[in-house]
């Protein structure tokens, strides 16, 4: 066994230009668009949901919150390693779409945090399942060196719909004052279509050469010993640790703002918009300059957001422009973590290797949620804003530190494993 860096991600052959995006890719994207649609109109009016339809704490919404990023966490590894072991990565990520449509019926009689709850975890267990073989199958209909560019346009689509998702909720609120069930039942529409697409659509990708052995339990650590996942997940999973969710961040503009409730799911819509657009142009950046360098420049790009929410400027530039860089900072990271894994892990374990960063991803993102509901209810939302401002600026250059060995490069690219 051994690993090669490389300067630069190999481009497609042929012309030299970069190969054009394949059609799964854009199906999958529009499955992702379509499925966005749907948790994001939930989402968009969740943190209110909570906090004014409830009645509860911001400590009650961290809660939720950290069940929305943090669930996941449990069965992603999970649908990684089944997608690897079966190779039917189509089939495992259909069920997990499935899933998250059958989690929207539940939502209509949540009337109290046990069952919003139940709904939002089986909505998350979808998402977990789902995530790792759906990025497998992108990374391997695409060519290594515009792995950046394929998720860059998976991004940008499934970013349609979270921008679509909060404009029906606001429209749905706007002209039904306080009816949710309305949108629960238009998100279940869209999560069918996305199962639609999905299931019909896609066909099945053969993932592994023939006389590939299945994936085996050592399998993993040789993954995240030797090559280079563990270092990679440690990086992300510590950045993680002070990414404050979307949510709170709205949460916060909202009360310095004092922003009607009907507006609140246009937060959402901004930060969307401003991901869409760079979301393609940043991929394409990370396979031109170096994935790890675009993805150490989106923190900066959030610790600017943390800052505007957290500095007392009253007014709409302030506003649009912490969302602006919100998007930014995702456009830099989401499709471009997915990108760095996808270049470092073997073919037969790809799914396995983008389960195990992203379930130490969500599993921060639960504990980050949580720790900043309680701080924000025992000291306030500025404190909170303060210490996870300095937080991040301590976890950058450590997260840097770790990945050095691929600080020129798109990826690691190994080319044999034992």
């Amino acid at each position: 066994m051994y690993i090669t860096l490389r300067d630069r991600p190999r481009r497609a052959p042929a012309t030299g230009q970069p190969a054009r995006v394949a059609a799964p890719v854009v199906l999958l994207g529009i499955t992702s668009m379509l499925t966005d649609i749907s948790s994001e109109m939930v989402a968009a009016i969740l943190p209110l949901f909570v906090t004014v339809g409830l009645g509860l704490s911001p400590l009650a919404f961290g809660v939720v919150d950290g069940l929305y990023q943090g669930v996941s966490a449990v069965t992603r590894l999970a649908g990684g390693y089944i997608a690897d072991r079966t190779r039917r990565p189509k089939t495992v990520a259909t069920t997990g779409y499935a899933l998250s449509a059958a989690s929207k019926l539940v939502l209509l009689p949540a009337g109290s945090l046990p069952l919003l709850s139940a709904a939002v975890a089986i909505d998350r267990t979808g998402k977990g399942i789902r995530t790792a073989p759906r990025d497998a199958l992108i990374a391997g209909a695409s060519p290594a060196g515009s792995l950046g560019r394929a998720f860059g346009v998976h991004r940008a689509l499934d970013t349609v719909g979270a921008m679509i998702g909060p404009l029906l909720a606001f429209a749905l609120l706007a002209s039904l004052p306080g009816n949710f069930d309305a949108v629960f039942v238009v998100s279940f529409c869209f999560a069918v279509l996305g199962v639609t697409v999905i299931g019909l659509l896609v066909e099945e990708q053969p993932l592994h050469a023939v006389g590939d052995k299945r994936p085996r339990g050592r399998d993993l650590r040789w993954l995240l010993r030797d090559a280079g996942i563990g270092r990679l997940a440690l990086a992300a999973g510590l950045l993680s640790l002070v990414t404050v969710s979307d949510g709170f961040l709205y949460l916060a503009l909202h009360d310095r703002e004092e922003l009607p409730a009907a507006v609140f799911p246009l937060l959402f819509v901004g930060t969307a918009v401003v991901y869409m657009s760079l979301a393609v142009p940043l991929g394409r950046l990370a396979d031109a300059v170096g994935r790890v360098q675009v993805l150490l420049g989106g923190q900066f790009l959030l610790a600017a957001a943390y800052l505007l929410a957290l500095v007392p400027i009253p007014g709409l530039v302030s506003v649009v422009a912490t969302i602006s860089l919100l998007g930014a900072y995702y456009a830099a990271t989401d499709g471009v973590l997915a990108a760095i894994v996808s270049g470092i892990a073997p073919t037969r374990l790809r799914a396995t290797g983008l389960a195990a960063v992203q379930t130490v991803v969500t599993a921060g993102r639960l504990v980050s949620a949580l720790a900043f509901g309680a701080v924000w209810t025992v000291v306030g939302v500025a404190p909170a804003l303060a210490a996870f401002l300095a937080g991040l600026m301590v976890a950058v250059p450590i997260a840097a530190h770790l990945l050095r060995g691929t600080r020129t490069s798109g990826g690691l690219n190994v080319t044999t494993s034992p």
